[in-house]
């Protein structure tokens, strides 16, 4: 996507996107038969590359005006060897300072994370239709302004780091939880928003105490990917999670970025929230979690950055480091969308710690009407089983 928008130019972002659909079509039709390439990654590049010639010559045979440059540069797309500075060059021009940020965020999703309209509205708390027109009105600002889709040099770059960081930061969540299909995680979107953020946090314009921070704050969640879920594929909260299990090398790493963030006073919401992973880090069990200290970070983060999200996890850490029910009070008022279940799973897991056996039951409930993730929603049935006697579900 990255290397023929480099070709088509900031304009074309629709072509582009039909080019890609169509080859990986072709490998679902061609690969099942014929077997997987030696080197799919190229053998995806060149069909990607025919087949957009081919779109564009049946343009040039309906007489729609085709930029000869255009054809110029598809004859040169890089391999997917090569493709880092194109890649990186598409997320900043779906974040180019014409665009709002939310649009920013929405248009940078759906472009280069191929997140779904559902998903992206799920990251948003927002409705599709949203989405979808910030995602239209976005293509039509790139087309008109004409903008280089090369990646820009120099100080401009600073400009637009805020929404590249966003993108990036909810990218990771997606893969981290994600919201909907059969699997809690997504690793190649875990890794992809990783490799990014490292693109970002070491190059010389753009790099800075905020991505240094983002980059920190990946690498710890990530430290925990392969103890989230159990061999068949089941969640398993922090407080059950095997130890043993999380990645000492990403996490090592991540407190070399933290070190990295903490040399300038700057203070963004990344910052916070590595500094809360980073807790969670350095505990040795759920026991020794500092939970005074992480329940003091969210303080400043739903001082700095507030929203439903901070507010639920921020009511754990209350519940925690005080009582449940102390933790129940910090959720009343929360306002998040219908479609948010982490709020009425949340009530409910502090309601079963403080001994309310079926008002817990019942907010479980409501949670699982919510949830569209198939790992997530056997979580919640377990919990309501567990809560129930084993009664049978509703």
């Amino acid at each position: 996507m990255a290397s023929l928008t480099r070709a088509f130019g900031a304009s074309r972002l629709d072509l582009a996107e039909e080019v890609v659909q169509d080859t990986l079509l072709k490998a679902l039709k061609v690969w099942p038969y014929q077997g997987i390439p030696e080197r799919p990654e190229a053998w995806l590049y060149r069909v990607a590359r025919n087949r957009a010639l081919d779109l564009l010559r049946r343009e040039r045979h309906m007489e729609m005006p085709v930029d000869s440059s255009t054809l110029a540069a598809l004859a040169t797309v890089p391999g997917p060897e090569d493709s880092s500075d194109d890649e990186l060059a598409l997320v900043f021009l779906c974040c180019h300072p014409a665009l709002s940020v939310d649009a920013q965020v929405a248009l940078t999703l759906r472009t280069v994370g191929g997140l779904s309209i559902h998903e992206i509205a799920a990251a948003f708390l927002t409705s599709r239709a949203t989405v979808q027109q910030r995602i239209v009105r976005a293509k039509r600002t790139l087309a008109e302004g004409r903008l280089d889709p090369l990646l820009p040099e120099g100080p401009v770059l600073v400009h637009r780091r805020h929404g590249v960081l966003a993108v990036l930061y909810l990218m990771f969540n997606e893969g981290y939880a994600a919201t909907e299909g059969d699997a809690l995680v997504r690793f190649e979107l875990c890794g992809e928003a990783i490799r990014l953020a490292r693109l970002v946090a070491t190059h010389p314009h753009v790099g800075g105490p905020d991505a240094s921070a983002l980059l920190a704050l990946l690498l710890f969640q990530a430290s925990r990917l392969s103890a989230r879920t159990g061999g068949d594929g089941a969640l398993i909260l922090l407080e059950d999670q095997d130890r043993r299990r999380w990645d000492r090398g990403l996490m090592a790493e991540g407190f070399h970025w933290l070190e990295a963030a903490t040399e300038s006073p700057q203070v963004t919401r990344y910052h916070l929230e590595a500094g809360i992973a980073s807790g969670h880090a350095a505990a040795g069990s759920w026991a020794d979690t500092d939970w005074p200290r992480i329940l003091d970070l969210y303080d400043l983060l739903q001082q700095l950055s507030p929203s439903p999200v901070v507010e639920v996890n921020r009511a754990v850490a209350v519940a925690l480091a005080r009582s449940p029910m102390e933790g129940l009070a910090a959720l009343e008022g929360v306002d998040a969308p219908p479609g948010y279940y982490l709020l009425p799973a949340t009530r409910g897991h502090l309601l079963a710690l403080a001994g309310q056996r079926e008002n817990a039951s019942v907010e479980y409930r409501r949670a699982l009407m919510a949830c569209r993730n198939a790992s997530v929603r056997a979580h919640l049935r377990r919990r309501i089983d567990a809560l129930e006697g084993g009664a049978q579900r509703g």
